[in-house]
């Protein structure tokens, strides 16, 4: 699943784009949030960055893809986000992918696989459904190991707080 059919260039840029988002889920954890990141790309340029801040802002839909998809559509004037390409270190849930795709992003690159929620590849491929009204390509597992561990460590630790 990692980089599938792409030159290295591309996997080089996948690696730092997804640090990107990396650096983001991990200002999550300083706000005691979920440590989810992304970073929105269009071209060479990252034009939004974002992390889950569903706690913070007591809103449910306050993902990391959420806020940066809406970044993003704020800075090109534009809800169509076509030429972007979506960086985020989960698999996206249903809302996010459903997002995704009435944004009209054509590329999603995602870490770590979501088995409980995950609306790419694990539980449903949304994304790549022609019986939508959109479809996005995607890449999957960059830099999976990094992005699933933060996510397990934040969760231990909140156990052992006795968090939910």
């Amino acid at each position: 699943m990692f980089f599938p059919e792409t030159a290295d260039d591309d996997q080089d840029s996948y690696l730092q784009y997804m640090q990107l988002a990396l650096v983001e889920a991990r200002r999550a954890i300083e706000v005691e949030e979920v440590p989810v990141g992304a970073v929105i790309v269009r071209g060479q340029q990252v034009i939004a960055a974002a992390h889950n801040q569903r706690e913070t802002l007591a809103d449910p839909t306050a993902h990391a893809e959420m806020i940066a998809i809406t970044q993003a559509a704020s800075a090109m004037e534009d809800w169509r986000l076509s030429g972007c390409t979506l960086f985020v270190t989960l698999e996206p849930c249903p809302m996010c992918a459903g997002a995704i795709l009435q944004a009209r992003i054509p590329k999603v690159v995602f870490g770590a696989l979501d088995p409980k929620a995950g609306s790419v590849t694990s539980l449903y491929q949304m994304l790549e459904d022609r019986r939508l009204n959109h479809t996005a390509s995607v890449t999957g597992g960059v830099l999976a190991e990094e992005c699933g561990r933060l996510l397990s460590d934040f969760f231990r630790s909140q156990r052992r707080l006795g968090k939910k």
